[in-house]
């Protein structure tokens, strides 16, 4: 697999691949701003530091800390009940 270069400009199809992901997915990360990218010419282009964000260790660690309070919370309300 290549190189993804924080200074280089991808196309979707490219991050796709880079991410190993759906192309539902990709839209869905664009859509909810997981995924930052510059619309030219009607179609995104993303900066490779913005693909690395998401493969980073540093970042997998908050998504795992917000999970485990949300499913920490989700224990509380269900033993309320």
């Amino acid at each position: 697999m290549p190189e993804i270069k924080p200074n280089e400009i991808y196309t979707t199809e490219e991050a796709q691949s880079f991410l190993r992901v759906s192309k539902s997915t990709i839209k869905r990360f664009l859509k909810q701003g997981i995924l930052k990218a510059y619309k030219v010419g009607g179609q995104y282009r993303i900066w490779g530091s913005e693909i690395l964000i998401l493969v980073s260790p540093k970042l997998e660690s908050k998504v795992y800390k917000v999970y485990k309070k949300v499913r920490d919370d989700a224990k509380k309300v269900i033993e309320k009940w």
